[in-house]
């Protein structure tokens, strides 16, 4: 009886060491998709603010509404001739589509304008992430980078998950550079700019 309750007692610790290692991985692999959901949310919510916008201007202008019901029915109507003739239902289409971007060259530049102001005045968090490890003389951890852009930017919500989310991306871009200490992983600025300081010169001399 007591060689069967050992045996028991190992398997249920081997099966105890095995679920805790799943819901590890598990927990681990939420914080990973829950920080690229939020920075899609992020995009989503910046493109709808852009839309917003767009739709603002286009109205505002009302030149463009004719434009739209003029694409619509040429829209429809490049079906029927594309049965028929498919080699010259193309020109149209492009022409319908040249005409359009035409019309929408003002709202678009309006557009920029404002998102250029928008972006001027909101730096992204990748730009805050970057100056933040240029400024730094030693590698820090991705808790250490959120908590100090929290307190740089109060208006802002900055987590430690869509900070390492965007560090990694950066670290991929070789845009920043990153260390293992024990189970701790820090962070550091990449130095490239040397490299590209150093090519303008042979240009000169040669001039």
């Amino acid at each position: 009886m007591s060689e069967i309750q050992a045996s028991s007692t190992e398997l249920t610790s081997q099966y105890i060491a095995q679920i805790t290692g799943d819901l590890e991985r598990n927990t681990k692999e939420q914080e990973r998709i829950g920080a690229e959901v939020e920075a899609l949310q992020e995009q989503l919510r910046t493109l709808q603010h852009d839309h917003t916008v767009l739709v603002n201007m286009q109205q505002a202008l009302g030149g463009a509404s004719p434009v739209g019901e003029a694409a619509a029915k040429t829209a429809v109507s490049v079906p029927s001739h594309a049965a028929a003739e498919p080699k010259r239902s193309r020109p149209k289409k492009t022409a319908a589509a040249g005409a359009g971007k035409a019309a929408t060259k003002k709202p678009a530049a309006e557009a920029s304008s404002a998102k250029a102001s928008k972006t001027a005045g909101k730096p992204s968090l990748v730009d805050l992430i970057r100056n933040h490890l240029q400024q730094q003389n030693e590698p820090r951890s991705a808790a250490e980078i959120s908590s100090a852009l929290t307190q740089a930017h109060p208006d802002r919500t900055i987590k430690t998950t869509v900070v390492r989310t965007t560090v990694e991306g950066l670290v991929a871009k070789s845009h920043a550079h990153r260390t293992k200490q024990g189970s701790s992983v820090f962070y550091t600025a990449a130095t490239a700019p040397q490299s590209t300081e150093a090519e303008p010169q042979p240009e000169a001399t040669a001039g």
